[in-house]
């Protein structure tokens, strides 16, 4: 099984084979992890996303990743443009773009806490969807060797580290009480 990894930063600054863009449906890079992406990336990003989109809230696609260190660059529409994120959206978007990776044989991807930004989601909601669906891909038959989330700002890393040290705890009870 992979490994899920928490680190704090800037997710256009990620060397891995995938990293994940916060995106709204229509695939406009405007501000947020979206903006980040398109500043470091460069305007191919852009040209891409405009011959392949709209897409549907909740789905992902794969573009070229521009500038960025990485190879591909999933957009993960977590969100209506204006539009705020759910749950299922999240949820949604999380998993094809752990999909995508896998078709496109990735051993690591960057993923940020997509919709807990612009799109309003709860952050601490948000961390525990995101790692649920992370160590569900996992567990499965997959090419990612990691799953890292790159979280921007000390507050956003802490509600992830929060959520996984909580899982690992409900894990661990679950152990001894199957004894």
């Amino acid at each position: 099984m992979g490994r899920i990894v928490l680190a704090e930063g800037d997710i256009s600054e990620a060397d891995v084979d995938a990293v994940v863009n916060a995106a709204n449906s229509s695939l406009i890079l405007g501000s947020g992890v979206a903006g980040a992406i398109a500043a470091r990336g460069g305007p191919s990003i852009q040209l891409e996303c405009d011959a392949i989109g709209p897409i549907e809230v909740g789905d992902a696609v794969v573009t070229g990743a521009g500038d960025l260190p990485a190879r591909h660059l999933i957009h993960a529409a977590g969100m209506p443009p204006g539009g705020v994120a759910t749950e299922e959206s999240i949820r949604s978007s999380v998993r094809r773009s752990l999909e995508l990776a896998n078709e496109k044989a990735c051993r690591s991807i960057a993923i940020p806490a997509i919709g807990a930004g612009i799109g309003g989601f709860s952050e601490q909601r948000c961390a525990e969807i995101l790692l649920e669906e992370a160590r569900e891909h996992l567990a499965g038959e997959t090419t990612l060797e990691e799953v890292r989330f790159v979280l921007f700002g000390e507050p956003t890393y802490r509600m992830f580290e929060m959520a996984k040290d909580a899982e690992a705890v409900r894990a661990q009870l679950a152990r001894l009480r199957s004894r």
